[in-house]
């Protein structure tokens, strides 16, 4: 009896250490506390962990499976995220996102053999040249969060360089060391600071090799992804989805995000530079809204064909896996699963990344309603971001103005600026809600907020354009005068854009050049990324292309240079110094050279590929 109750009060006493350890991993609590129900029930899990027979695993058992990540810097403190697991295979319970199980519980489904031996790692932050340990912490992982670990390094330095690794607890086995950056403080003055600016990653349609290429010149702070980070088709090829079906269940996702991190220009890029992320719709599903998409709506049809899963219910999946695999905060996500967020680094800016996607977003196009989105694109009511968004959006507009930031530089999912095609306008951008646009222009204009840079993907093109409210405010298209900030849209890392050769390409961007007086360059040949300089004085774009995507390879090919002075308001002229390498320039002229640097020898020379991407 004496041992029993040595042996109770053993257990009393390991079962708050080994909840604290498992709370140290921040991928156990909801996404939003307001929705409970997404988070672990570590009690459970931690005394699940103490029953007999459980069995640890061995350190030879395990393995880093998909690299190491960190994101979302503060001042003083970065997240640090890595999976450590017995094998690349994500757990296939969806238990933990449905069914009125307690929170997270895999012992209700005796068809799904829960994981009784949790996995200790160690983590530890210190500087380059030493070892010893500037945040340091331990924290478990276990199949009911995928054996991912995201944990928050405090106590650092601000804007300042750091090593970071994991290793598994009482062995040698260690992950690669990675490298991270803190932010500036917001009361600083700094001299500059530099974002790699990348959308729109199909892993079927064509190899990552922008973020290789990003990764390799080592130019850039942080990482900003606008979204589309991963896929939900079922696309086929030599890059075939996994799953192979489209993704409906929590293991579906998590099984896509799984197969994303295994490409090795994806994991450099994400080992060595802090991200700053968020959604575009296909994290989801395509053409997203508060109650849908264009694949699946709350209809008993939809639900009967589609999958056999509620919007709501896909959504929840889809939020889940991502915050699980992506190195980001759960930062006040009181309210609907909000990822909307900002980033004040010093003086020099606000970065404003907002959800325009699946947060309160009205109706958009589905494929079979445009006729309708025509209709009402212009009703007051229509909102990309639902009503609490939209007005912390304008507050931090002018929070950041009066604060005394030189630049306002906006991550937005999808293309701002009022771009007409060929065929109209699209539906699926700030087009299709033009009373939202016309809102955050006259906050721009009546507030007088200088200095305001807006980012977008989503389109698979580049588009760079003055900020303008067009038939409201007088707006010069030769000189710039009357605009209020520049739009700066980027193309994919290797979905699809135009699909044909260069030359009918670049007629293309002329035509649309030609019918927008706003719109200054566009080019949808290349994939690739931005880089933006900013500075006190002046904000620099620099574009760059893949050559192809159909294989991995190194080449990186400039394409065109914009620069915005500050205060200024306007893309400076001449627009790209008067000459680019692709696509067509207002005023301007197209140099093509193919003279493309490869960014593993660092030698120029005169490239060109046949194909783009992967057939």
């Amino acid at each position: 009896m004496f041992n029993l109750a040595v042996l109770g009060l053993a257990i009393e006493l390991l079962a708050p250490l080994a909840a604290a350890k498992f709370d140290g991993n921040l991928n156990y609590e909801s996404p939003s506390r307001r929705h409970s129900g997404l988070g672990i029930n570590v009690p459970h899990v931690s005394r699940r962990s103490l029953k007999r027979g459980a069995v640890a695993y061995e350190a030879d058992e395990l393995d880093f499976t998909h690299g190491i990540a960190s994101g979302d810097p503060y001042p003083d403190s970065v997240i640090l995220w890595t999976r450590v697991a017995p094998s690349l295979a994500s757990d296939p319970s969806n238990v933990t996102v449905e069914g009125p199980v307690p929170l997270y519980n895999h012992d209700t489904q005796t068809y799904i053999k829960a994981d009784p031996s949790p996995i200790c790692v160690e983590w530890k932050v210190f500087q380059n040249g030493s070892e010893d340990a500037l945040s340091s912490g331990e924290a478990y992982t276990t199949s009911d969060i995928d054996y991912t670990v995201k944990v928050e390094a405090k106590g650092l330095q601000p804007f300042t360089t750091y090593n970071y690794q994991f290793t598994i607890c009482g062995s040698n086995k260690t992950s690669a060391v990675g490298r991270t950056k803190t932010s500036p403080p917001a009361d600083v003055d700094v001299p500059e600071l530099k974002f790699a600016v990348f959308s729109c990653s199909n892993y079927p349609n064509g190899y990552f090799n922008a973020y290789g290429n990003a990764a390799r010149k080592d130019e850039q702070d942080y990482m900003v992804h606008l979204g589309d980070y991963i896929y939900e088709g079922n696309q086929k090829g030599e890059r075939a989805h996994a799953p192979a079906n489209y993704l409906f269940s929590l293991y579906d996702y998590r099984t896509r995000h799984g197969q994303y991190r295994t490409d090795p220009d994806l994991q450099l890029a994400s080992q060595n530079f802090a991200w700053i992320a968020t959604w575009d719709d296909h994290e989801v599903s395509n053409n997203g809204y508060r109650d849908g998409s264009s694949a699946l709506n709350n209809t008993e049809d939809s639900f009967l064909n589609d999958g056999g899963v509620s919007v709501d219910q896909r959504k929840m999946n889809a939020v889940r896996a991502y915050f699980e695999w992506m190195p980001i905060r759960q930062v006040d996500l009181d309210d609907n699963l909000r990822i909307w967020r900002s980033f004040q680094m010093g003086n020099l800016l606000d970065l404003i990344i907002l959800d325009t996607r699946n947060y309160d977003r009205s109706i958009t196009s589905l494929d079979w309603n445009d006729d309708y989105i025509d209709l009402i694109r212009n009703e007051a009511s229509r909102s990309l971001m639902g009503s609490h968004q939209e007005n912390w959006f304008y507050n931090q507009l002018s929070a950041s103005s009066k604060r005394g930031a030189t630049w306002r530089i906006v991550g937005n999912q999808i293309v701002f600026s009022h771009i007409v095609e060929s065929f109209g306008l699209n539906g699926d951008n700030w087009n299709g809600y033009a009373a939202n646009r016309n809102r955050t222009l006259k906050h721009l204009y009546d507030n007088k907020i200088d200095n305001t840079i807006f980012l977008a993907g989503d389109s698979h093109q580049n588009w760079v354009s003055d900020l303008v409210w067009l038939d409201e405010r007088p707006y010069d298209s030769e000189t710039g005068e009357g605009s209020i900030g520049v739009e700066f849209a980027g193309t994919a890392v290797s979905s699809t854009g135009y699909n044909g050769r260069i030359a009918p390409g670049r007629t293309e961007a002329q035509y649309r050049v030609g019918n927008n007086s706003m719109l200054q360059w566009q080019d949808g040949y290349y994939r690739g990324y931005f880089l933006l300089t900013v500075t006190p004085e002046k904000l620099e774009a620099r574009y760059y292309g893949s050559p192809s995507v159909a294989s991995r390879n190194s080449w990186d090919l400039p394409l065109a240079n914009f620069t915005v002075v500050a205060g200024e308001n306007k893309l400076a002229r001449p627009v790209a110094g008067g000459s680019v390498e692709a696509g067509f320039l207002k005023g301007g002229e197209t140099k093509p050279t193919n003279f493309t640097l490869n960014t593993d020898t660092w030698e120029w020379d005169t490239v060109g590929y046949d194909q783009m991407y992967i057939k």
